[in-house]
């Protein structure tokens, strides 16, 4: 006898969890062709947020906002994959990390000290998936580009957290308006104005 509708309805869907090496592979691969926006998050591969105009402005107005915050040192790096544990490579928007381009020749950087995702349509997703990921990594300052609601969400102090999709969120959470400024922890000198990261 076969299972019923509703007893089909309530099995979980079978799903296969991607290691880190195993999503690199398909990448070296060329399994994705060049414009699918698929990143590795929790063992999981994820279709990337659409990039609009203004999400495409954001990313760009942030990159070199947080460039000229750092200075020299620091490598600035947009849209580009980030190698945060053994189930995850996502893409940030922005990412901040040590160092100079070459430095990362032989593989993608592993620690950042600042992540930014710029959020047109998914920001739900962005503050608690990837900011539980991103704190599980350790990552000390994570910043979303709201655009739905035109703020900064500046998400600091990872903490284990129980509830939390990968068992770490921000225990820090502000939001910032246009008339506010934001400091990087790693550049507590620069003070960027929220109203410039918006487009």
């Amino acid at each position: 006898m076969g299972l019923s509708l509703n007893e089909m309805d309530a099995m979980p869907v079978p799903t296969k969890r991607w290691a880190r090496v195993e999503y690199e592979r398909l990448v070296d691969r060329a399994v994705f062709q060049p414009g699918d926006r698929v990143e590795l998050v929790g063992g999981q591969l994820v279709v990337r947020e659409p990039q609009g105009s203004p999400h495409a402005v954001a990313v760009r107005l942030a990159e070199d906002l947080i460039r000229a915050a750092f200075g020299s040192g620091w490598e600035v790096r947009g849209q580009m994959p980030v190698a945060l544990d053994d189930e995850s490579e996502p893409e940030p928007d922005v990412a901040v990390c040590a160092g100079s381009p070459r430095d990362y020749a032989a593989g993608h950087p592993s620690r950042s000290v600042l992540l930014v995702e710029v959020a047109e349509a998914s920001p739900a997703f962005d503050r608690e998936h990837k900011g539980s990921l991103y704190a599980r990594a350790q990552v000390p300052d994570y910043w979303i580009v709201n655009l739905v609601d035109h703020v900064l969400e500046v998400h600091r102090d990872p903490t284990p957290s129980a509830d939390a999709p990968y068992g770490w969120r921000f225990s820090t959470r502000r939001r910032l308006g246009a008339t506010d400024t934001v400091s990087p922890l790693r550049a507590p000198r620069a003070h960027i104005p929220i109203a410039d990261l918006l487009p």
